[in-house]
């Protein structure tokens, strides 16, 4: 898959559900419009650090098959409207972990938004990538390995693309650690992401 997902589901967002995102987090079109690809960016980042294993890159592959083909695309607004169910919340626990919470309040810095709302983003989000990578797997008819370098492919273009002339998966374990959280932490200590992305409260 050569093109970056981001691209293609926020612009499907921003078609089919933004108006909706902004209501339910509380904010306008234009900041909600900023955190979508930020989100997308952080989840996609975590997703392909976690494919680099090989069991990481089974468990995904397993639970692509089993619930993700794709159909969610169909009908982003229903997704969007429907987020309140516990879809989204289980698919964090697993992408993750106990860096949750700490990533939602780096990226609430990073987009002017607070932690309770990219903690509401997140888990609309989720479920829209995962039927997004499941339509990819499906449409490539890819293996484990395969799944694992699309991801990797996908990492490229989030290094490219969010925030554009600074890479968001840069910054999404940056010292090579695993751990995603103390990355972002670090960043927005900085000031860098709040800058990156427009962000200002």
């Amino acid at each position: 898959m050569s093109s970056s997902l981001i691209d293609l589901l926020t612009q499907q967002i921003q078609s089919g559900g933004l108006s909706q995102i902004a209501g339910q987090l509380g904010t306008d079109e234009s900041t909600a419009g900023k955190a979508v690809p930020a989100a997308l960016g952080t989840l996609i980042g975590a997703l392909a650090k976690n494919a680099s294993s090989g069991r990481g890159a089974e468990d995904l592959f397993g639970a692509l098959s089993r619930d993700h083909d794709g159909s969610i695309l169909n009908d982003i607004g229903g997704a969007i409207s429907n987020s309140g169910n516990l879809a989204g919340s289980g698919i964090l626990k697993h992408v993750l972990g106990g860096n949750r919470q700490s990533i939602e309040k780096g990226l609430g810095q990073a987009t002017g938004l607070d932690a309770g709302a990219i903690g509401k983003l997140l888990p609309m989000l989720a479920p829209i990538l995962m039927g997004a990578l499941g339509k990819a797997r499906n449409e490539g008819n890819l293996d484990v390995g395969g799944l694992a370098g699309m991801l990797g492919q996908q990492r490229q273009h989030v290094q490219k693309q969010v925030p554009r002339g600074f890479g968001l998966g840069s910054l999404i374990d940056r010292d090579g650690d695993g751990q995603i959280a103390d990355d972002l932490a670090g960043m927005v200590g900085k000031g860098l992401l709040k800058n990156l992305f427009g962000g200002g409260r």
